[in-house]
């Protein structure tokens, strides 16, 4: 089918689904009361009745099919004081409200259960984690603050390879089979080389759904999983902020009205400003002279973020943001490595009227560099820009919800290294993705939910269309059982050009996917079968439970299977110049994860278990990727007590079996005449390497214990004073960060360190 014949029967079906008659609406937003802020996931009732809805993710809510009649509106969020409300529905009659909740003094263990049992119900929440920044702040603030990079380690189904590196793998997934999205735009690397940090300020951080695997039909261009990230907008009635101050780095964040959140005003006007930075590469050689590399640790980065918000009291609004983020490593001896990412974007929501939908979109520019300089290999410099644009409408029918959209994403790639026999290369491409989705939620009774989709991307400098049906099913056996499950079709064009000899990889260079012949071959290698077309595929199926036998506790276990049908890779076997550059490759993931939390009065256990397996198969091989870990165990506890709950202590372990690796089997020397006259009888030979068989060796397991501790002092009704104190690698166990392969030289990831530092909140 053609591009044309897809696109016809997308409008047919949206056609059909809007001719859907309405009754009597309600429609709003929640808000919080001191700040401004939109709340997300209040619960939303109309009491004595079966109507109810959550607000999403911008505080927007909808209930429809409502009888004529007089009714209670309850509003419900963990931490907020409930509100009460009481309205008055006629035929056909569309009510638009604004709630706004005041902050409690105290944690309301009710609303909690109201909440997210509501949310369980109402979303199927197939292979996807929500994290919050009160989730992070359960973890041990190394370096002073909670960070997501921190957080994303002790996800179900997520593989860090550690402190150093910031590399992510996820269910099977290389870290560019991820795709994350900061307010629409996407970020190519969003973790600093030291692994405990991303480019992110917790505080500016409205919500994170990170998928796993079997992402619906809104997210496209990536074959493993989707990280979308959601940023807050400013204060919109008063000046506030932070600064944090700690031995390893520094953070400030200010926000506030530009024109203030007033009931006589339409419109308010806002932002919000963040800044920070490490000085650890200084800071090290004076808190930690114990590291005996005489580089200390030369980690440094600096993160920049700015947003204006334009919101009226319908629910409309617009933000213009900026953000600029540096990292630099500098291991003298060893190799220097850094990227730069910077870019600038606007989105907007548009609630129109009395309609039963809302219009959601965003525009951005960005750029992405890096380079690595070996001191036994040549420099690899890669480096992309272009734009994203997305535009998608949500139509609510009832319970149930229809989104439809359209993402068009252009880049230009640039990846700069050199062959073994040092002669330079240079791959450059331009690209332009477009994509149309449609996704339907239906909902029948609170007790089954249906979430059919389907995405068409189309690959513009490839000339292919890809068509990708998503599916997404929960059944609420009980309210306190259920059973869930997602599958759908994925594809992507981006590849990473890495080296996997190396035992743990610093460099990501970013192309798209490679059209010559003269660069990959038609094939995979010793098979006569063609591969149709250039992109890389997967196909994902999930299955999961979910459990609550107390409100305080939840237990649950999903089990995966994701199919990666074609892979590109950098070509291993390449001996000389004619070699292809790339080859083709295949192969599967599939595993297991148990997670259970338990919350209850100060008490927070988080446990997770996660079972994989991961396999690629070459044309030659069949072989366990460098990211395959069989077994991964991490364990959060966090307790808060005293008055106000003030004092806090929290621990994490992680356990993680080891990384397959290619051993260095023996080393020879080696001379290269320039030319004729060289004089091969005085001049120094180098020394190579051979290898072993690949990947037939497994590195150590992996094992980490952080501590932490925090007191808060309240200076007044908005003013606290937090000091901190935290740990990690508390017993200085030796974990591989790099090898060298010519000199054997060991880095290891961070020993034992420790951080204090004071946050002062206003």
């Amino acid at each position: 089918m053609t591009f044309k014949k897809y696109t016809l029967i997308l409008g047919l079906c949206l056609a059909a689904l809007f001719s859907y008659a309405q009754q009597g609406v309600l429609k709003g937003f929640t808000y919080d009361e001191s700040s401004g802020e939109t709340l997300p996931y209040c619960s939303i009732q109309l009491l004595g009745t079966s109507f109810g809805a959550l607000s999403d993710v911008t505080g927007a809510f909808l209930i429809n099919k409502i009888p004529a009649g007089t009714y209670t509106v309850k509003i419900s969020l963990l931490g907020y004081n409930d509100l009460l409300d009481t309205i008055e529905i006629g035929s056909n009659n569309h009510l638009t409200k604004r709630y706004s909740l005041s902050p409690s003094s105290q944690t309301l263990e009710a609303v909690q259960i109201v909440g997210e049992n509501t949310r369980k119900e109402q979303e199927t929440r197939t292979s996807v984690i929500s994290v919050t920044p009160k989730d992070m702040s359960k973890m041990p603030a190394i370096g002073g603050q909670p960070d997501f990079a921190q957080y994303l380690q002790v996800l179900p189904g997520i593989i860090s390879t550690g402190d150093q590196g910031g590399q992510i793998y996820v269910r099977g997934g290389t870290p560019v089979q991820n795709m994350l999205l900061l307010d629409g735009v996407i970020l190519f690397n969003p973790f600093h080389s030291i692994g405990i940090f991303s480019v992110f300020d917790m505080d500016i951080m409205s919500s994170a759904d990170v998928y796993t695997g079997g992402f619906g039909a809104e997210f496209g261009g990536r074959i493993s999983s989707v990280m979308d990230i959601k940023t807050r907008d400013g204060n919109k009635k008063r000046l506030a902020g932070k600064v944090d101050l700690s031995n390893i780095g520094a953070q400030l964040l200010l926000e506030g009205p530009l024109v203030k959140l007033k009931d006589n005003r339409k419109a308010s006007l806002s932002f919000i400003l963040s800044g920070k930075g490490s000085f650890l590469e200084q800071s090290s050689k004076v808190f930690y002279p114990y590291v005996k590399d005489s580089d200390g640790l030369p980690y440094s980065f600096l993160d920049l973020y700015g947003k204006i918000t334009f919101a009226t009291r319908n629910g409309t609004k617009w933000n213009l943001f900026g953000f600029n983020y540096t990292d630099r490593v500098n291991y003298s001896s060893v190799a220097k490595y850094g990227w730069d990412n910077w870019g600038i974007g606007t989105n907007f929501l548009i609630v129109p009227g009395d309609a039963p939908t809302t219009i959601e979109g965003s525009l951005a520019y960005s750029k992405y560099s890096s380079e690595l300089q070996d001191v036994n290999y040549d420099p690899k410099k890669s480096s992309m820009d272009g734009f994203t644009f997305d535009l998608g409408f949500n139509y609510y029918l009832g319970t149930s919800l229809l989104k439809v959209g359209v993402d068009v994403v252009g880049y230009n790639t640039n990846y700069e290294y050199y062959t073994i026999y040092h002669s330079q290369r240079l791959i450059e491409d331009h690209t332009t993705d477009l994509s149309l989705y449609i996704k339907y939620k239906y909902n029948f009774r609170n007790k089954l939910l249906i979430e059919p989709g389907f995405r068409l991307q189309y690959y513009y400098s490839l000339g292919e269309a890809s068509p990708e049906p998503r599916l997404a099913i929960k059944y609420n056996i009980t309210k306190n059982l259920r059973l869930k499950l997602a599958a759908g079709m994925y594809s992507q064009n981006l590849v990473t050009v890495s080296s996997d000899q190396d035992v743990v990889n610093l460099f990501n260079g970013f192309i798209s996917s490679p059209l010559g012949n003269d660069l990959i071959p038609n094939t995979i290698l010793n098979d006569d079968k063609e591969i149709k077309g250039r992109l890389q595929k997967s196909q994902h199926a999930v299955l999961g439970l979910e459990y609550d036998p107390l409100s305080s506790l939840n237990i649950n276990i999903e089990g995966y299977f994701k199919n990666f049908s074609q892979l590109i890779s950098v070509n291993r076997y390449k001996l000389v110049e004619d070699d292809y550059d790339f080859i083709w490759e295949k192969g599967y993931s599939y595993g297991g994860d148990v997670s259970v939390k338990y919350e209850n009065k100060g008490v927070y256990i988080w446990f997770v278990y996660s079972l994989g397996w991961v396999k690629r198969y070459d044309g030659k091989i069949t072989y366990y990727p460098h990211f395959d870990r069989r077994h991964n165990i991490n364990l959060v506890a966090s307790y808060a007590f005293g008055k106000r709950r003030s004092w806090e202590i929290n621990a994490r372990w992680n356990f993680g079996t080891g990384f397959p690796f290619t051993q260095t089997q023996a080393f020879y020397p080696h001379y290269d005449p320039s030319d004729i006259s060289d004089d091969y009888v005085s001049n120094n030979e180098d020394v190579y390497f051979m290898l072993a068989e690949f990947n037939q060796a497994r590195l150590p397991s992996y094992h980490r214990l952080d501590l932490g501790a925090k007191k808060k002092f309240f200076l007044t009704q908005r003013q606290t004073l937090e000091l901190s104190l935290s740990m990690t690698n508390v017993y200085n166990y030796k974990n591989v960060f790099y090898v060298n392969r010519t000199t054997n030289d060991i880095i290891y990831q961070l020993p034992f360190l420790y951080y204090f530092g004071v946050t002062w909140r206003f």
